[in-house]
């Protein structure tokens, strides 16, 4: 009985001390010789400089004390800084929830002038800030010494010792991860690393034959090993875009499967996480919308069907959220790999009905366009050479629509750059085909490439890439064929 009641008593006594753990943070900031002027609290947000946000703000007081408190249970810490009033001066230090930190600044000696009391972890961050300078001063003189080489036996002599340099570098920072494991700056540090190759020749599953990918495969797998995406704090650091960037633009292939599958791995690695989850969703999905890349507009569907419509972008407001809605709704039906929609408008020079579906060819180019779009003036004769030189080879057949204009200004363009009768050229002046929905034509031109069935294999196209598109397609087919030849063998 007595050891139940001790046991008791020991859980009573933790649950104690948990509510009484300090949330948020109480910081004291004096610089003497500054009075009555603002001084604020600044953040990252996954972004480098000079994107920083304000948190907080105080003013000191006449000795030069200015002073910073919240019991916010939601703050989770990062990289902050001090930002005085004539928004230049400021230094950075870690931030962790429910510090109580003291800094003593000497304006003249930043960004070494700061002295932290009841902050071990910003003393040690001080010592890394030190460390580097002393490496950066290093990197110089093998710079210079690199640029004096005279001999291939003197460049490879600076280079071995920018390696034995870099090697410092890492082993300060493994040691430290090692010693404070968890830490904000351990983690920090891991969020920084960068995949290491093994070296050595490296061969495919039969051993013989040498696997030339290994290096890009090796790095690609490793790269956000030492990220920790469960810590909230990382995202008040300048860390992540950099990593995206590099990751989803220079690693992941350009097609929508990858990206796809990609963006699900880092989205469920953020699972569960509030600013983590919240800004890696946002950055892809601002990457694909405005990636000039053929075929990311079906990533953006992909993640607003996945991610936005079932409650995921817990940050919109309804509005917002429906923006996002409607515009997948108007990329859906035409992203590529789907069959055209129809479009049937009336001929400009006859007034006849005419249909997109009834088009017979290897090729339908459907090209949306305005006869006063300045950008059209110029893409469209291009077009048309092309066309001549090389699409009619191809059996490609064009119809166009025109968005704006009368008939009478429509015909002219057309007469003077000689497109009828050998292109389908059409208008809508009822308004009845609903094009600008269907094809999500918000600018002119805006250019289709359709095959045989009418599945769509391009879009947003110009002259300069219609005919690699077609013919990228071409070989796509014969490979296809070839492989299905060889089955049946």
């Amino acid at each position: 009985m007595k050891r139940l009641t001790l046991f008791a008593t020991l859980i009573l006594l933790s649950m104690a001390f948990t509510s009484m753990a300090r949330t948020g943070y109480k910081l004291h900031v004096k610089i003497p010789g500054v009075k009555d002027s603002m001084v604020f609290l600044a953040h990252y947000y996954g972004e480098p400089l000079p994107k920083i946000y304000k948190r907080d703000s105080a003013r000191f007081d006449k000795n030069g004390n200015a002073e910073f408190t919240t019991n916010d249970t939601t703050f989770v810490g990062g990289i902050y800084m001090m930002l005085l009033s004539d928004k230049k001066t400021y230094f950075e230090f870690l931030l962790n929830s429910g510090d109580e930190i003291t800094m003593n600044v000497n304006l003249d000696k930043l960004p070494d002038g700061v002295k932290f009391k009841n902050s071990p972890e910003n003393e040690r961050f001080q010592a890394y800030v030190d460390f580097l300078k002393g490496y950066s001063a290093g990197q110089e003189k093998l710079k210079n010494e690199l640029a004096a080489a005279k001999t291939e036996a003197d460049t490879a002599a600076v280079r071995k010792k920018a390696q034995v340099s870099a090697k410092d570098l890492t082993n300060y920072r493994h040691d430290y991860v090692a010693k404070y494991p968890g830490s904000l700056l351990a983690n920090i540090f891991s969020a920084l690393e960068v995949p290491i190759v093994p070296e050595g020749d490296h061969f495919l599953e039969d051993g013989k034959t040498k696997d030339s990918t290994f290096a890009y495969n090796y790095y690609k797998a490793h790269f956000w090993d030492g990220f920790n995406y469960q810590d909230d704090r990382l995202i008040h650091t300048p860390i992540l875009q950099t990593k995206l960037e590099e990751y989803m633009n220079k690693l992941v292939l350009p097609y929508p499967d990858s990206v796809n599958a990609e963006s699900d791995r880092l989205l469920k690695k953020a699972k569960g996480t509030k600013d983590l989850f919240k800004y890696t969703l946002w950055w892809l999905t601002r990457n694909v919308e405005n990636s000039k890349v053929m075929g990311m507009d079906e990533c953006f569907v992909y993640l607003v069907e996945n991610y936005y419509m079932k409650g995921d972008a817990f940050w919109l407001t309804n509005e917002e959220l429906t923006r996002y809605m409607d515009r997948a709704m108007k990329i859906a039906p035409n992203v590529i790999g789907n069959v055209s929609p129809e479009v049937k408008t009336k001929n400009v020079f006859t007034q006849k009905d005419e249909s997109m579906m009834s088009i017979k060819g290897n090729w339908t180019l459907l090209i949306f366009y305005s006869p006063d779009c300045g950008h059209c003036q110029k893409e469209i004769p291009e077009i048309d050479s092309l066309y001549e030189v090389a699409l009619k080879a191809k059996g490609v057949k064009v119809f166009t629509v025109s968005t704006e204009g009368d008939s009478k200004k429509i015909q002219e363009f057309l007469t003077k750059n000689k497109l009828d009768p050998k292109w389908t050229n059409t208008w809508d002046p009822d308004h009845l085909s609903d094009y600008r929905g269907k094809f999500d034509v918000y600018s002119t031109p805006t250019i289709y490439l359709l095959d045989e069935k009418k599945i769509i294999r391009g879009k947003r196209l110009d002259h300069s890439n219609i005919l690699s598109v077609i013919e990228m397609q071409e070989r796509k087919a014969k490979d296809k064929a070839a492989k299905e030849k060889e089955k049946k063998k």
